[in-house]
């Protein structure tokens, strides 16, 4: 016995003397270094380029820049305003169990998916073409070429094709709630509609926001195919400049940063809502 305990005590005694070698991860550093070679050869590239960047702190704030920076943030809750609204609706007339609802909802997905935005937008600024006025004959009436406008046209454009995005995303996150849920709240007496605000969309929440995040940064990208129809967005007004002074490359690199600079805080507050909805989930972090 007393040998025995002599034997461990000495294997803990040379286990406690040696050295921790940590794992050399040498494929980690190698892409590291290639990485860092990339990025320094675009920096360089950049940097000694026929680039005047001069030009590019002088019309960063540039009044007709901040204009379009307005504007695109206007187009792009606008259409994401509209998107939601029809999403939500569309999503709730698919999963009735009304089959007319239904398959207006399944004919609106999928013409509106099937047609490319810039397709719509042209176009929805084009209605004039086929309507020449809007109203009702003997009431009221007005030209179409009057009341849409390119604001108009591209948040329709944009807004209704969003929708049929939306609708299922919504749609996927209507049926991820449990149906005991849904039985729950139909036994105490709620009705279809405070059933949806009371009980399921604050659950399918959690699921539903990181797609509609994903989706407003992109609609601030997408924004952009608005120039088409001549919607004074940031990048329309960054072209008519750079037609004026030949100074492309610095014009885009202007309206690319601030893109970024919107995205970024759009990230920032998709994080924050995202943790706000995902409180009551279990977190996984998969380790690569």
């Amino acid at each position: 016995m007393v040998m025995e305990v002599s034997q461990v005590a000495d294997q803990r005694y040379e286990i406690a003397h040696l050295k921790l070698v940590p794992k050399r991860h040498v494929g980690r550093m190698v892409a590291a270094a290639v990485v860092l070679a990339l990025l320094a050869g675009l920096v360089r590239a950049f940097a000694m380029g026929q680039i005047e960047w001069n030009y590019v702190a002088e019309f960063l704030f540039a009044p007709a820049i901040l204009q379009g920076l307005y504007n695109t943030l206007i187009m792009t809750f606008a259409a994401m305003a509209l998107g939601i609204i029809l999403g939500v609706l569309i999503a709730i007339m698919r999963i009735s169990g009304n089959p007319v609802l239904s398959s207006i909802a399944v004919g609106y997905v999928w013409v509106f998916r099937g047609a490319p935005a810039l397709l719509q937008l042209l176009l929805w600024f084009n209605l004039a073409l086929i309507f020449p006025t809007i109203g009702i004959p003997g009431l009221f009436e007005f030209r179409t070429v009057d009341v849409m406008t390119p604001f108009v046209a591209a948040m329709l454009g944009l807004g209704i094709s969003q929708g049929a995005y939306t609708s299922e995303v919504v749609r996927s996150g209507l049926l991820s709630v449990d149906s005991g849920q849904y039985e729950a709240a139909r036994t105490i007496g709620m009705t279809q509609m405070k059933m949806l605000r009371r009980i399921v969309l604050p659950q399918a929440m959690r699921v539903m926001v990181p797609p509609i995040g994903n989706e407003v940064i992109g609609m601030v990208k997408l924004t952009s195919l608005a120039s088409v129809i001549q919607y004074s967005e940031i990048l329309h007004n960054a072209q008519i400049i750079y037609f004026a002074n030949t100074r492309v490359l610095e014009l885009l690199l202007v309206a690319s940063f601030w893109y970024l600079v919107v995205v970024s805080v759009l990230s920032i507050g998709q994080h924050y809502i995202e943790r706000y909805f995902g409180r009551g989930a279990k977190s996984i972090r998969a380790t690569i």
